[in-house]
């Protein structure tokens, strides 16, 4: 059953990507209906990001990683190098969880 579901979204994925360009050129969105496409992006992809940063398991995460995510956050609005982002935010969550901070 899991093959199944994996099969059939991948092909979703893959006709999503196909159709895009080619309706893209021919359809065209209001404005309104553009900029709340946009917004709701963003809000979908804050969503994720909280919930991988905030939650694990069933629980709270404890502060060290959310503490890395603040500073990858923070390194990116300032466009530091993408490994730079990644090596700081590791880093301060494996020190935060060395000191003690779970």
């Amino acid at each position: 059953m899991p093959l199944i579901a994996i099969a059939l979204l991948a092909a979703g994925t893959l006709a999503f990507r196909l159709a895009g360009p080619t309706i893209g050129q021919r359809v065209k969105f209001p404005e309104p209906l553009q900029r709340l496409l946009t917004v709701a992006a963003t809000v979908l992809l804050v969503a994720l990001v909280a919930t991988a940063a905030l939650t694990e398991k069933q629980g709270f995460a404890g502060w060290a990683r959310p503490a890395g995510v603040l500073i990858a956050g923070v390194l990116a609005w300032r466009r530091a190098p993408f490994p730079l982002v990644v090596v700081a935010a590791a880093g301060t969550t494996a020190v935060l969880r060395l000191c003690g901070v779970a």
